[in-house]
């Protein structure tokens, strides 16, 4: 389906953070795997991801297909609050954000230095008293924190230790773009008819029927003992979750959903290891090169496989 016109905010809509296992990467390679009759229609009835993540795939289909009605979970508090303060309130997240910008960017490199700490320290103090549940105007204060945090550390990551404190540091950045005004109201635009919720992906369940698309993007399982990152919340996901999920894959299969997951491919570092083959046992089982983004050794970031596992 072409991008029309008025379609046009839409399609510009991408994440509005750097998130550790983005789908930036792998979006044509996903786009092809869909359903027939959505490519051939363009319209997508219900969609739900139930690890939105970044929410590369949601932002990408939005731009290309009529989506009636969508439902977005994540276990991240900061992340659903990150999406609900842009569905609400865009122009005060991008006021906010402007002023953060404006101050960063009349400072010296020390001073930058500096102010991100202050902010990191205060945004990481005030979590365990914030409201996640009832709106308010400290949310945009909360969110315009966690995006500049984002912007402005090392290697533009989000990422949390087991107290839930953000704990990546400064990034020395010359001219970061901090505020992102045009992306935000696009994302806000395309957040519309979009249900956010925050909740472990069996929380989804209630609202998947027949002819739902569903998109599964778990923390991806480590392919070697060196590449465990999977700490986008303070709990982690481990083969055990792996294995909840495949069986949360079969029961939204028999509801006769549309299902796609992605996830690592162990080949590519154990050709014997069959994890998902068993797990994934009967349905299709594709892999798609993939360029592996993070890694703190700049030799060990080039093409890896990843595994696209569909029920139809």
């Amino acid at each position: 389906m072409q991008v029309t016109l008025a379609n046009q905010q839409l399609a510009s809509a991408k994440p509005f953070l750097k998130w550790a296992g983005g789908k930036t990467q792998l979006l044509d390679e996903l786009g092809k795997r869909l359903p027939a009759n959505i490519i051939e229609k363009g319209v997508i009835d219900r969609y739900i991801e139930p690890f939105v993540g970044g929410g590369a795939m949601f932002f990408y289909l939005k731009g290309r297909f009529e989506v009636k009605e969508a439902f977005l979970y994540d276990i991240n508090p900061e992340l659903v609050l990150g999406y609900k303060t842009i569905q609400k309130s865009p122009q005060k997240l991008i006021s906010r954000l402007k002023e953060l910008e404006d101050e960063y960017l009349s400072k010296a490199e020390q001073q930058r230095q500096e102010m991100f700490y202050s902010i990191r320290s205060s945004y990481n103090s005030q979590a365990e008293t914030f409201n996640y549940k009832k709106y308010s105007a400290a949310w945009v204060d909360r969110v315009a924190y966690m995006i500049f945090l984002n912007k402005t550390c090392y290697n533009g990551l989000f990422r949390q230790n087991s107290k839930g404190g953000f704990n990546v540091p400064f990034g020395r950045y010359k001219n970061p773009s901090i505020c992102g005004a045009e992306n935000i109201l696009a994302v806000s635009h395309a957040l519309k008819n979009t249900r956010i919720e925050l909740g472990d992906f069996i929380k989804s369940a209630a609202h998947i029927e027949a002819g739902t698309l569903v998109y599964l993007d778990p923390p991806y399982r480590p392919i070697s003992t060196t590449s465990s990152f999977t700490s986008y919340a303070k709990d982690g996901f481990d083969d055990d979750d792996q294995r909840r999920l495949a069986k949360y894959f079969r029961e939204m299969d028999e509801k006769k959903a549309f299902l796609m997951l992605s996830n690592s491919d162990p080949k590519n570092e154990n050709p014997s290891d069959d994890f998902f083959e068993q797990l994934y046992a009967g349905y299709r089982i594709d892999r798609a090169l993939a360029s592996r983004m993070i890694n703190c050794d700049a030799k060990k970031r080039g093409h890896i496989y990843e595994l696209i596992i569909t029920n139809y």
